[in-house]
Formats: structure tokens, C-alpha cells, sequence
């Protein structure tokens, strides 16, 4: 609700836009945990366990964010009232598949697996053109971290700070790369599916949207096939050399974070 004489923004109060209390936590415990990974604090595999976690959830709110605001500009004003402004990830469709699984994935799997969605009222969206440029915003904020985790990976390490840090930010680079390429993937109901959606005719749209509820399965179906899995990591993997993100690194880090093994 808002306050009385509260300043709105395009009609909505600016309250509607403040960071929530969570998302700030969030942050301070990525910041802080860093820290006591780069000095090697405490248990060094539990700083880095905490480091990765809580960037991959403040990684997560941005992701959510980045379509939000994409779709409150083009015209969804409605969005910021269901709170998905304000980086809460307790306010997305499903936190189940948001937060709790993805996070399951990353510790099991090592892979950055994008979660569910912010609800977009495509009604509200005028043209094709914006209602993909929503859709990718999600995906784009993934490759924005990802070329920054690696740019301070290539540009830090050797300049301070333990190895299990670097070890960290070279798996979250990974986890950014591996979510960037499964969300561009063209797969109903992520978003490289839902980019390309707009554009379809109406038969196609309508059986785009019979399958996007299965999008998770239909993706995790894909991925189990042997051959199509290995043309994913195959090229995941090639993008990484090509980023100079050495495996060293994530595998490292992927170790770390599995501290109750150590």
C-alpha cells in the first residue's frame, strides 16, 4: 500500500520500487562472505559455500528484475504492484522452482538452471518487438554477470585474495554461463522460447502454449538424451575457453561448495 503523499513514478508509488529488505540481506551476505573467503575465515569451504549461494540468489532477483522493469516500461504498470520491483524473490510465480530448486541443481549438478518467472501481462505489452526485448532482458542480465565475473576473474587472480575465492567467482562465472545459454535456449516456456513466441502464427502460438507449462521437463528431457546433452556441454564449454575461463576454476569451486564432503 502506499503512503499518503507518497511521490508515484509513471502512476505507481515509488515504494513499489525500493529494494526489499530480503534482497538487501542477500547482498550483505554475498559482500560479507566474500570477504571471509578472500582472507580464508573460519571454514573457507563453508565462506565460499555461503559466496556462491547468496550470489547466485542475488543473480536470480536480477534476472526477475531485469524482465520486470523491461515490462513495466513497456506498458505492464500492473507489475509493480505484485511486488516483483522491489528484488523480492519471495514475490516471484513460483519460488519452489526459483529459488529452492535451482539452488538444489547448482549444489548436485554445477549447473546455473533458470528458475521460474515474474508474470507479465502481454496484453498490456504493445508490439512483438517489446514483448521479446522482455523476455531477453532476463537472459542478457546472465550474460552481463557472466563477462564480468570473468573479467575480474582474468584481471584479479594473482593480484590478492585466496585461491577458494577465486575458485568461488570462476564457478559463478560458470553458473552465469550456463544460465545464460539454457534461458537463450528456444525452449516453450523459458525465455528463449518466449522470445520467439510473439512471431508465431496462431497455430503455432497456440500449441507454444500447450507446451510451456512442460517447459522444465522438456528441457531436462533434452538434456538427458546423451547426444543432444553433450552438443549443450559441448558448447558451454567451448565458450568458456573462449571467455578464458579455465575449468580449474569451477571445478575447484564446485568442490568447495560441498563443504559436508570435506
Amino acid at each position: 500500500m502506499s503512503r499518503p503523499g507518497e511521490p508515484l513514478v509513471l502512476g505507481v508509488p515509488r515504494g513499489a520500487f525500493r529494494p526489499s529488505p530480503i534482497f538487501l540481506a542477500l547482498v550483505a551476505l554475498f559482500v560479507t562472505s566474500g570477504v571471509m573467503a578472500w582472507q580464508r575465515f573460519g571454514n573457507v569451504r563453508f565462506d565460499v559455500f555461503l559466496f556462491v549461494i547468496s550470489g547466485w540468489l542475488v543473480s536470480l532477483c536480477l534476472h526477475e528484475y531485469a524482465h520486470a522493469v523491461v515490462a513495466f516500461r513497456a506498458g505492464d504498470r500492473d507489475i509493480a504492484h505484485r511486488g516483483y520491483l522491489t528484488l523480492n524473490p519471495f514475490k516471484y510465480t513460483h519460488p519452489l522452482l526459483s529459488i529452492v530448486f535451482p539452488v538444489i541443481v547448482v549444489l548436485l549438478g554445477g549447473i546455473g538452471l533458470p528458475g521460474g518467472a515474474v508474470w507479465v501481462d502481454q496484453r498490456a505489452i504493445p508490439g512483438r518487438l517489446r514483448d521479446s526485448l522482455v523476455s531477453l532482458a532476463g537472459p542478457a542480465t546472465n550474460v552481463l554477470f557472466t563477462l564480468l565475473l570473468v573479467a575480474a576473474l582474468r584481471i584479479g587472480f594473482g593480484g590478492g585474495g585466496s585461491l577458494e575465492f577465486w575458485a568461488g567467482v570462476g564457478l559463478l562465472a560458470f553458473l552465469q554461463l550456463t544460465a545464460s545459454v539454457l534461458n537463450l535456449l528456444p525452449v516453450p516456456g523459458l525465455d528463449g522460447g518466449n522470445m520467439i513466441q510473439p512471431w508465431l502464427n496462431p497455430q503455432w502460438r497456440r500449441m507454444y502454449d500447450l507446451f510451456a507449462p512442460y517447459g522444465f521437463i522438456l528441457l531436462f528431457a533434452l538434456l538427458w538424451n546423451p547426444r543432444i546433452g553433450g552438443w549443450f556441454f559441448g558448447a558451454v564449454f567451448w565458450v568458456a575457453d573462449l571467455l578464458g575461463l579455465r575449468p580449474g576454476f569451477y571445478s575447484v569451486g564446485l568442490e568447495l561448495i560441498r563443504f559436508w564432503q570435506g
